[in-house]
């Protein structure tokens, strides 16, 4: 089955060069997918694939029937939005819309999805059980993995895979990673409330830049400190505001930050222990304050089974040379890890990189895929989907 999969896939190839590069030169930004959404559609469509759209607002789901369906559905998920990104690539088929970009390799997504579900729909046997290709929207903005789950995509599916493009790892070769892939994401504010005063005597006053200066420091002291260097945690401080005047001692400032984390219990404890901080520091010098704490998207925790049918699927098919197994875990974010609360899953990388030239990084305006990946993406895809259906 596998040179069958490997041949149906290389006759593609060039079609689905020609649906990236499609989907490449006209972006869609997060919830506005609505041409990216048609054209996946009629593709799936004509595949003989039962589709539904609209579903998780701006999504597409495709439904491969297998011989005997049944409540047992396998998903895979690709997600289609691209970023608010100028692209400063000289591709040929670079984006035609000023301003936005695919610059996190979702046109690749979307492409080898669409060629998993082109390949299995050509197998000369149905597979054994049902395959659901979900196609979701915003996922830059970590909001359309919940709506698709909201519309009932994961309604009965036992187990879900999914890929990211990696430009580190080179173009032909898949990352494996056993256990935590990507990390827990939450947003943070903060509010400091002082007392305004003359620059000259802030012994009159309640300087609440000072302190909040104060909370930014203590907080990532304390995380060296008083967390388990083991589980680890990133707080980063991305945006500050506040005062009006130089010679004016400030009376309110606003801070505005991600808290991303790798542990279960190190993330359930985060809001009680940063805002322990900033009471403390308030407290002390007579400040009041505000957390606001919201819970983003949980870590990517790759589901042991699931992801040795994917190492397995990636050895058969490309040798153990093309095989990387990542040693350690991203502090980057996914809501792939929302369809995780529901089925397990896994998620591999696929590399994209290129090896003369120099790999600029995700979220770049140069960044650029080396499109040999695809085939391989595609193939490791289906023969895992395979694997999984004749274990």
């Amino acid at each position: 089955m596998l040179s069958q999969i490997k041949d149906i896939a290389e006759n593609l190839a060039p079609r689905l060069i020609e649906i990236r590069r499609h989907i490449h030169a006209h972006p869609e930004l997060s919830g506005q997918e609505y041409q990216t959404a048609a054209y996946v559609a009629g593709v799936l469509s004509s595949c003989g694939l039962q589709v539904q759209e609209t579903i998780g607002k701006t999504g597409v789901m495709g439904d491969l029937t297998g011989k005997t369906p049944s409540q047992n559905i396998l998903a895979i998920r690709t997600d289609m939005d691209a970023l608010p990104i100028q692209e400063r690539t000289s591709l040929e088929f670079a984006s035609r819309k000023p301003g936005i970009m695919h610059a996190c390799g979702h046109d690749v997504h979307t492409t080898v999805g669409l060629g998993t579900a082109m390949v299995l729909s050509q197998l000369p046997e149905p597979l054994p059980g049902t395959t659901r290709f979900i196609f979701q929207p915003a996922e830059e903005i970590a909001q359309g993995a919940s709506w698709m789950v909201q519309d009932g995509v994961m309604r009965d599916v036992n187990a879900i895979f999914g890929v990211h493009v990696f430009p580190s790892i080179k173009a032909r070769n898949i990352g494996i990673r056993y256990g935590s892939l990507t990390a827990a994401a939450d947003d943070l504010e903060i509010y400091i409330y002082g007392e305004s005063g003359h620059g000259a005597r802030p012994h009159e006053a309640i300087d609440a830049i000072w302190i909040a200066s104060q909370v930014v420091t203590t907080l990532q002291q304390a995380i060296s400190r008083t967390q388990n260097p083991l589980r680890p945690i990133v707080l980063t401080i991305g945006q500050i505001s506040g005062g009006r005047a130089s010679n004016v001692i400030a009376d309110q400032v606003w801070l505005s930050g991600t808290v991303r984390s790798l542990h279960p219990e190190t993330h359930a404890n985060l809001p009680e222990w940063i805002e322990g901080i900033v009471a403390n520091i308030c407290q002390a010098y007579g400040a009041t304050y505000e957390v606001k704490y919201s819970r983003g998207v949980p870590a990517v925790m790759n589901d042991h089974n699931l992801t040795q049918i994917l190492e397995e699927a990636g050895r058969e098919a490309w040798g153990n040379d093309h095989i990387e197994i990542l040693n350690e875990p991203s502090l980057g974010a996914e809501d792939f890890s929302v369809y995780l609360q529901h089925a397990p899953g896994s998620m591999f990388r696929l590399g994209v990189g290129y090896s003369d030239k120099y790999n600029f990084p995700l979220h770049h305006p140069e960044f650029e895929v080396n499109e040999a990946a695809i085939v391989t993406g595609v193939v490791t895809l289906a023969y895992a989907t395979y694997k999984y259906w004749n274990q």
